[in-house]
């Protein structure tokens, strides 16, 4: 528990109390590597931070696997469109190595919005970092090439990003892993 405490150090002071009704309210959960944190159908009851891992967001087909988004350690992890709505999620969220995630339920952080002065900050926070990837995701996307993409990726995230296997990478990046394989040629 002690990176999410640091996490919000980093940010804010946050009172003692608040503190104690905020992490009274973490449950810790352990996926081992390739397991389903959350599968495509079911609603999102969590917000987590992750500890430990790598967590790919995907949408699973029947010739092809759709990988849309990572999130690494030290950042906040939810189907976060289900989460919100409460509705089923469209998409899986799956552990790519083993992963430890701090996660509060929906209920919860809604008693923490009511109870503490900083429950809307952490709340904000957490959708905030969220956002920032997705924009950054949709933005590269439409501006950089696949070469970019994959050169600004290992630049972000080089110790972690070994532990991801090419194929996702690839899909991520928007293109097949045959293509991967050329770009790192080009790189190395």
């Amino acid at each position: 528990m002690d990176k999410i405490k640091n996490y919000f150090d980093s940010l804010i002071a946050m009172e003692a109390e608040d503190w104690d009704i905020f992490s009274s309210m973490l449950t810790k959960a352990v996926f081992p590597k390739r397991s389903l944190i959350l599968e495509m159908g079911k609603t999102e009851r969590y917000l987590s931070f992750i500890e430990k891992g790598i967590v790919r967001f995907n949408i699973p087909k029947l010739d092809y696997d759709f990988t849309f988004g990572f999130a690494f350690e030290n950042s906040f992890v939810s189907a976060y469109d289900s989460f919100l709505t409460q509705t089923a999620s469209s998409y899986n969220l799956e552990a790519i190595t083993d992963c430890v995630l701090w996660r509060i339920s929906y209920d919860d952080l809604n008693i923490v919005y009511k109870t503490t002065q900083v429950g809307n900050f952490i709340g904000r926070k957490a959708i905030e970092d969220i956002f920032l990837k997705k924009m950054k995701r949709e933005f590269t996307l439409l501006e950089d090439s696949a070469k970019t993409r994959y050169v600004n990726l290992m630049r972000e995230q080089p110790e972690l990003i070994k532990n991801i296997p090419l194929k996702y990478l690839a899909s991520y990046i928007g293109i097949r892993p045959q293509s991967l394989s050329r770009i790192r040629k080009e790189i190395s």
